[in-house]
């Protein structure tokens, strides 16, 4: 992998990660950009212990433009855009519009290929290894900051999650507090630490792989399952057979296998309604499955880092061909999650859409 870091016109940092040690990314960025103008803030709700991000400048972001003025292709002639260079495997650079800025975070953009019109799904394995190899030195450098708690990485797919550019990117944010969901986890695992003296992590998995009715699939070095109480209609979760608490910890042999193993998830999920066959009573061939895909990582400087199990959840907003499942009352007043589809039958149907 080649690494190199240059600066936008504005002064953001932009790198590339290159599968070839001869490319060329010199070429520089001539817009006429004013300098970064944000407005982020961290409000603390003192009833429910949250952290709010207050961004205002984020209502003038670019929002869903057409494919010929996509701020994420490469530069070409008469549109310059956020990458310099005419064309780039993975493209890594910070957020003009971030959530999370300064004191507050960071926010940065992880762009998977040039190709406009492509998903991660469609990516080589080669590519997805890469864009690995991105998120674990982002993730490590990060790290290093002394404003920054904890690493998240993360893709959004689809209109109806709320994407506003088409082209196939992630983000990652570096959160200046633990977020919520991760010391709800932290909180079960230190009470299953004292009640068992066992890591629940460890516990989960292993019980998933002995039923076996929720597994979807499983390899040398990772499983794959949707979990018992899945919130989401099709959820799954992927966690490395070895035990380790953020990315940079992989080991190799997990680094090598993982390409395969997820890029056959993403293209199950594209399945699951018929996208991409046709075929099925829930066949939907026009459209792929809206997802979103989050990297759960251990606290930067948590005691217990150890104890934390890095993972991926994988999970859509879509229950059956045409119909979404909305956050409504019960899940957006009371936190309490309705799911309409068996987790078991989740687990059956992703078994089923198997692409090899």
């Amino acid at each position: 992998m080649k690494k190199t870091t240059t600066y936008l016109a504005d002064g953001r940092r932009l790198i590339y990660y290159d599968s070839r040690d001869d490319a060329d990314r010199t070429a520089p960025d001539r817009r006429p950009l004013p300098p970064v103008a944000t407005a982020s803030e961290i409000r603390h709700d003192p009833l429910l212990g949250d952290h709010v991000a207050i961004a205002s400048h984020r209502q003038d972001r670019t929002y869903l433009p057409p494919a010929d003025a996509c701020p994420l292709c490469p530069t070409r002639e008469g549109h310059p855009s956020e990458i310099p260079a005419d064309g780039y495997d993975v493209a890594v650079f910070e957020n003009r519009f971030p959530s999370l800025a300064g004191d507050s975070g960071r926010c940065e953009v992880v762009c998977f290929t040039s190709d406009h019109d492509a998903s991660f799904a469609d990516l080589t394995e080669d590519r997805a290894a890469l864009v690995l190899a991105a998120w674990t030195d982002r993730t490590a450098a990060l790290h290093q900051l002394p404003e920054v708690a904890q690493v998240f990485c993360f893709e959004n797919r689809g209109a109806e999650i709320g994407v506003t550019l088409g082209h196939p990117h992630g983000q990652i944010y570096a959160y200046p507090f633990t977020t919520p969901r991760t010391a709800r986890m932290l909180d079960a695992l230190a009470a299953h630490r004292t009640a068992t003296g066992a890591n629940l992590f460890d516990a989960t998995v292993a019980r998933e792989r002995a039923d076996g009715t929720r597994v979807v699939l499983e390899t040398a070095h990772w499983t794959a399952f949707v979990p018992y109480a899945a919130h989401w209609p099709y959820e799954v979760h992927l966690y490395p057979r070895r035990r380790v608490p953020d990315l940079t910890a992989l080991d190799d042999a997990a680094r090598t296998e993982f390409p395969q193993v997820y890029l056959e998830l993403l293209r199950r999920f594209d399945r699951i309604f018929g996208a991409g066959d046709g075929q099925g009573p829930d066949a939907d061939a026009t459209a792929r499955t809206p997802y979103i895909a989050a990297w759960h990582q251990a606290p930067v400087r948590a005691d217990d880092r150890g104890e934390f199990a890095l993972h991926l959840e994988l999970f859509t907003i879509r229950r059956t061909a045409g119909k979404l499942k909305f956050l409504a009352g019960s899940e957006s007043g009371m936190n309490v999650f309705i799911n309409d589809v068996p987790p078991e039958a989740a687990a059956q149907r992703l078994r089923e859409v198997a692409t090899k």
